[in-house]
């Protein structure tokens, strides 16, 4: 990858985490996605008003992909509502990269390389590590067996962002532009979960979202950003080497936890985060 690609996706992987933070920040959860949701819906709005229309190939994917995030936001949310911040987000992350590699390979025909391999276990490795921390410290703090719950949810999660990277990926190759490509998938995925709350919360739901809409839209605007500089790399580079170098976010998100809601960061997160980074950077040294 070019150093301006490799640029491009660590502003992306930072961005992320500080989108997923305010969300998590946000006790309700139903209420932080629908203004993420509708914050990300009123910025593709804006952009497909200047943006050339995807190309007809691409539409297939991009439909795809927009049912495939709102099933990743439904998963993020219930990741978010039973666990903590610096233990979801690393292994819903970190699932992401290690299934993108295999996807990639067996649907796109990107086969990986010597170094590519090394990496994928060396990150496997980091995964672990995150997980059993976690449930060890679960098991401390609960005096019982650990929130098998959480930790599905966190993979599921990470099953679900592999899945849509991986259809973007081809989806964002064929539609000439990706800027449109990003508004389109705002626009469609973005709608969905807001019009859920105004189903379930009806009336109320304007009173509960005027304290909190300010940090939600954020949120939203922040996630267009951190995904379309992710698709623009999609369409510079191969699939697993950006997915890999964009849960770079997970160390970010890891710090956020310790920094701003009081999460314990220490050492066994902090191995497991250097082999997971140790791990992205052999996959890129074969790229």
């Amino acid at each position: 990858m070019t150093p301006i690609v490799v640029a491009a996706v660590l502003a992306a992987a930072l961005t992320h985490a500080s989108w997923n933070a305010l969300a998590h920040g946000i006790r309700d959860q139903l209420l932080a996605f629908t203004l993420v949701g509708a914050g990300g819906a009123l910025c593709g709005a804006v952009l497909a008003v200047f943006a050339p229309l995807p190309a007809a190939d691409a539409w297939p994917a991009l439909l795809v992909s927009a049912a495939l995030h709102v099933v990743y936001q439904l998963l993020l949310m219930r990741s978010f509502q039973m666990g903590e911040f610096g233990q979801m987000y690393p292994i819903a992350r970190g699932t992401a990269p290690l299934v993108v590699t295999v996807l990639a390979a067996v649907f796109v025909h990107e086969m990986p390389g010597p170094w590519q391999l090394a990496g994928v276990l060396l990150a496997s490795a980091g995964l672990v590590g995150v997980a059993l921390w976690g449930l060890r410290g679960k098991k401390e703090r609960a005096g019982g067996a650990p929130q098998w719950p959480a930790l599905t949810a966190a993979v599921c999660t990470g099953l679900a962002i592999a899945s849509y990277t991986v259809v973007d990926g081809v989806g964002v190759r064929a539609s000439g532009s990706a800027l449109g490509y990003i508004a389109w998938l705002m626009l469609l995925e973005g709608i969905a979960i807001p019009l859920w709350a105004l189903a379930t919360r009806r009336s109320g739901l304007a009173a509960q979202l005027r304290p909190i809409a300010l940090r939600g839209l954020l949120g939203g605007a922040l996630s267009v950003l951190a995904y379309g500089l992710v698709l623009w790399a999609q369409t510079r580079a191969p699939l697993a080497p950006v997915a890999a170098l964009r849960e770079s976010s997970i160390i970010a998100g890891a710090a956020i936890g310790a920094l701003f809601f009081k999460e314990r960061f220490g050492w066994p997160r902090t191995a497991a985060s250097v082999l997971m980074v140790s791990g992205i950077a052999l996959m890129l040294h074969g790229t």
